[in-house]
């Protein structure tokens, strides 16, 4: 039987994995929805060529809550990856190039599977292009121009990622290039947000930039986050 939908986590780098209010991880709110009491998790490194090096800062933020049993999930993508990844309560997307990770999710059949396990009740984080990948649509550069590819689509929005100091430049395009038709949200550096099932969203640490187009203009606003304890997140 499925179990209830959870939270989608998307970051806009590895920040959050390590963050702390008070002595408390943020990444507590991962562990007190996952029902096992030994659960799996698996990490996808398509986005940045697999480097092991940043397999290692995943284990490292899998340590800090419990999490010993995981595994890296290789662009290979065998048929023992692939019952790993049956079984992974925790899906991590990794950061790296949108394009790149994409065309493995696609070519590999893991992008069918990552979709399949959220509907079966598994948490997914996105991290940087991992978060990109989890929205609606990522803008990637072929043949010397930007164009749009259709990604996941379970955060219904345009994700941009840590491009506070380009004043949002590449989600902006993405919105035109869109003639409005998507929202975007754009993550911070150090922060996220949570989107529920219910389709409502948290900002985490820090605000979040909201952008759509009204009258042929794009407008954008901020999303204030919650105090600590405040949110949905640590019901």
């Amino acid at each position: 039987m499925d179990m209830p939908l959870r939270p989608i986590y998307l970051f806009a780098d590895s920040q959050l994995l390590f963050w702390s209010h008070k002595g408390t991880p943020f990444l507590n709110t991962v562990r007190e929805r996952i029902v096992p009491v030994a659960p799996r998790a698996a990490y996808i490194g398509a986005s940045n060529g697999d480097e092991p090096q940043f397999y290692s800062i995943f284990e490292a933020a899998m340590d800090s809550i419990g999490i010993r049993d995981r595994r890296m999930i290789p662009s290979s993508f065998t048929p023992v990856d692939e019952s790993f990844m049956n079984e992974a309560d925790v899906i991590v997307l990794a950061g790296g190039d949108v394009g790149r990770g994409w065309r493995v999710f696609s070519e590999t059949g893991l992008a069918a599977l990552i979709v399949k396990r959220y509907y079966e009740g598994a948490i997914l984080i996105g991290i940087s292009a991992g978060a990109v990948q989890l929205g609606s649509f990522g803008l990637v550069q072929t043949d010397s121009r930007n164009q749009l590819i259709e990604t996941f689509k379970l955060v219904p929005f345009m994700i941009g990622a840590h491009e506070e100091g380009q004043a949002w430049e590449s989600l902006r395009e993405a919105i035109e290039l869109l003639n409005g038709s998507a929202a975007g949200i754009g993550l911070p550096t150090g922060g996220g947000l949570i989107y529920f099932p219910d389709g409502s969203i948290e900002a985490i640490r820090y605000p979040l930039s909201e952008f759509s187009i009204r009258e042929g203009l794009i407008s954008s606003s901020l999303r204030l986050p919650m105090q600590w304890g405040e949110g949905k997140y640590l019901e």
